[in-house]
């Protein structure tokens, strides 16, 4: 682009901190919305979050392309990461709680490639655009649409939630539309489905989610287990993955650069998703999981051993491959704390995990603030972490192909059974730490 933020407010030099301020504000409103709107999500519904994000997104970043000044762009931007984040969390949960076990996945990295589709969208306008404020209309704007979503019928809520809240006669009407839209012909549901879907009420006797008070969250040790093992392993792939990025500002001769290393990011995470689809569900959530973290440990620290060796022929293989088992690494960790979380507290418990991937994403902006310096003692400490986490995931239990669980009590018993006392009857987890046979459907 011909014109950014930079040139038309003159942002350099001594005034360059502002630039880093409106990223860091960015992420840090990513993070906010991620835990404020996953609270919301488990207490007024997913559909709700989503509808409510979409609608004030739009408006946010069309007032964010006609700031006058650096401190309301900055504001506008935190605003509109608050509300992006709330969208995105709440479209996860729905595509998640939709589908059976056997599909959880393929749905997953369906959604995943659209957002890869979106990113390479994204550099194509920008290149097309010789004004920022023209892109951030472009990209923006087009949230109103989404408004019609709150057609009846068209965006439906989940399911699962609504039986959780204890809303049977909402969840009921949900899935009647979803079988009409399945059977073909519009043909009529069997006596069978028609009891079925009459036993709900009595066939989920859960507390409401939003009865669950803070002494039963806190009791939960299992799931707090998972939930701060994963939220470590997020936050330690996303701070690795970006703490690498050169810590020079963006000028007018950085430009093809930066487009060079947004094409290449795009790229890397459609080869991520494909992996994953391939591997995931043959190997285990757990297991690909450990292997990532592990070669992003080896190859994180094989590129501090080079860091004075810029051109030594190992270093670029290295640097393209690390950014690529990272980003696996971010998106299955993520992908294990759903399916592991429950449903009545999986709003809060994904939003808390998703805030601490935008925390790491941190690593970038605050090099850039502090010129470099700093820099090889914060690649020592993410790269030790990353070690550290590959202890931790052996801890976590496998999710392949199973039920989603419901309860917290459900979720209690999501949990690697033990390698010295016999297994607990009706335990989620019956693999041992590393196979993952394929249960039967």
């Amino acid at each position: 682009m011909a014109g950014n933020l930079v040139t038309e407010w003159d942002l350099v030099c001594e005034r360059a901190w502002e630039v880093t301020l409106e990223q860091t504000l960015f992420l840090l409103g990513f993070a906010c919305g991620y835990l404020g709107l996953g609270q919301a999500a488990d207490s007024v519904g997913r559909r709700g979050v989503v509808l409510l994000a979409l609608g004030l997104a739009g408006p946010c970043g069309v007032a964010g392309a006609a700031a006058g000044s650096p401190p309301g762009l900055t504001a506008l931007r935190f605003l509109l990461g608050f509300l992006l984040a709330g969208a995105n969390l709440g479209l996860y949960l729905i595509r998640l709680e939709l589908c059976e076990p056997s599909q959880r996945l393929r749905a997953t990295m369906a959604g995943e490639l659209v957002g890869v589709g979106g990113q390479f969208l994204l550099l194509g306008l920008a290149l097309a655009c010789k004004e920022w404020r023209l892109l951030q209309r472009l990209i923006t704007a087009p949230c109103a649409l989404f408004l019609l979503y709150g057609w009846p019928d068209a965006f439906l809520e989940s399911a699962r939630w609504l039986l959780v809240a204890r809303r049977p006669a909402e969840a009921q009407a949900v899935l009647r539309v979803l079988a009409r839209r399945n059977r073909p012909r519009a043909e009529a549901l069997g006596d069978e489905a028609e009891e079925a879907l009459r036993d709900l009420e009595n066939t989920c006797p859960l507390p409401a989610a939003a009865q669950i008070s803070l002494s039963a969250l806190l009791s939960c040790r299992n799931t707090w287990k998972n939930l701060l093992i994963l939220g470590f392993t997020t936050f330690i792939a996303h701070g690795l993955r970006h703490c690498y990025q050169p810590a020079g500002a963006a000028g007018r001769g950085a430009q093809a650069d930066f487009y060079l290393r947004s094409l290449l990011g795009a790229g890397t995470a459609a080869q991520a998703c494909v992996f994953l689809g391939v591997t995931v569900d043959r190997y285990g959530r757990r297991g690909v999981l450990l292997l990532t973290m592990t070669l992003a440990g080896i190859a994180s620290l094989v590129l501090l051993g080079l860091r004075d060796c810029e051109h030594h022929p190992p270093s670029p293989a290295f640097a393209v491959l690390r950014p690529l088992l990272l980003l696996r690494g971010a998106v299955l960790s993520v992908l294990l704390a759903a399916e592991v979380i429950p449903t009545s507290v999986r709003g809060r418990g994904l939003g808390l995990i998703a805030a601490l991937g935008a925390l790491g994403g941190l690593s970038a902006p605050l090099q850039r603030l502090h010129s470099g310096h700093g820099a090889f003692l914060q690649h020592v400490v993410l790269a030790a972490c990353a070690l550290l986490c590959i202890l931790s995931i052996m801890l976590l239990p496998e999710s392949k192909r199973k039920p989603l669980p419901e309860a917290l009590r459900d979720g209690e018993l999501c949990r690697r059974p033990s390698l010295l006392r016999p297994q607990a009857p009706g335990r989620c987890d019956h693999v041992p730490l590393l196979a993952t046979p394929t249960p039967a459907l």
